[in-house]
């Protein structure tokens, strides 16, 4: 599949984890989404699939959707890329899929019309404030005397993390595993485990409850994500509003507000 550059599993139900745009995060970005209706009022219910490090700016830019059309509807699920596109392949409605690397959109291909890469985001190690067990890097995920969490293999972040480990030439020794990124910060969050590999933005959102470590080996593994309206979109005309929105200068605002990097021609357009 050609993608437009602008810049053990169990399937949820088809509607489970759907949640009013906004809810079920500590506040938006600082950034609002601000950019201007065009064409025609849009109305109705429209479902979009999205990552979960995506949870915190897909919310703030789906209020502002809303906001220019006070008849639309916006719902998401939110989960790990890998479970969404089983999800997608196996049925589940929705209008607007996006996803944490181009690898889990072109798997969904069968469902999707034409991919379009929205922003880049890579990995941080994460610790509780403080930082008690004395983490400095990559090499102490390979020590038994810590609690260590990684992403599940099936989410991009987990993949991303064997990429990273496989260059440093390093074996993790991981005591539990996140079902995505989200969730693998949790456990940093809930002083469950000494350490985390998870993304940079979901780090920045963590806000004084986390610190982070750089990983100079994650440099060049960066998770490329991608969005795209469905072929099925039950809600053609808002999908596509939606996606404009993301990409439109506005939204490229809010994710790099919330710690993503996008593509200068993107933001700029």
């Amino acid at each position: 599949m050609t993608f437009a550059r602008r810049a053990p599993l169990v399937l949820a139900p088809a509607v489970a984890g759907l949640a009013l745009a906004g809810c079920a995060w500590g506040g938006p970005p600082a950034a609002s989404a601000t950019a201007p209706a065009a064409g025609p009022a849009l109305s109705g219910d429209l479902v979009v699939f999205a990552a979960a490090s995506l949870q915190r700016t897909f919310s703030v830019i789906g209020d502002e959707l809303m906001a220019q059309h006070p008849g639309l509807r916006v719902t998401f699920n939110f989960g790990s890329s890998g479970t969404l596109t089983q999800q997608l392949l196996a049925g589940a409605p929705a209008d607007v899929y996006a996803s944490a690397s181009t690898r889990t959109m072109a798997d969904a291909a069968a469902v999707t019309n034409r991919p379009q890469v929205v922003a880049h985001n890579s990995l941080v190690i994460a610790v509780p404030a403080g930082n008690p067990a004395g983490v400095t890097g990559l090499a102490d995920f390979t020590r038994a005397d810590l609690e260590l969490a990684l992403c599940d293999e099936s989410a991009p972040c987990g993949a991303a993390a064997r990429t990273v480990f496989a260059r440093a030439g390093l074996v993790p020794a991981p005591d539990t595993y996140g079902q995505d990124a989200t969730a693998t910060l949790a456990l940093v969050t809930r002083d469950e485990v000494d350490a985390a590999l998870v993304y940079r933005t979901d780090a920045i959102a963590a806000g004084d409850a986390v610190e982070t470590v750089p990983v100079p080996q994650a440099v060049d593994v960066v998770n490329d994500y991608a969005t795209a309206t469905t072929k099925d979109a039950k809600n053609p005309a808002a999908a596509q509003a939606f996606v404009d929105l993301v990409l439109s200068p506005a939204g490229q605002k809010v994710l790099t507000d919330a710690g993503f990097a996008v593509d200068a021609s993107t933001a700029a357009r």
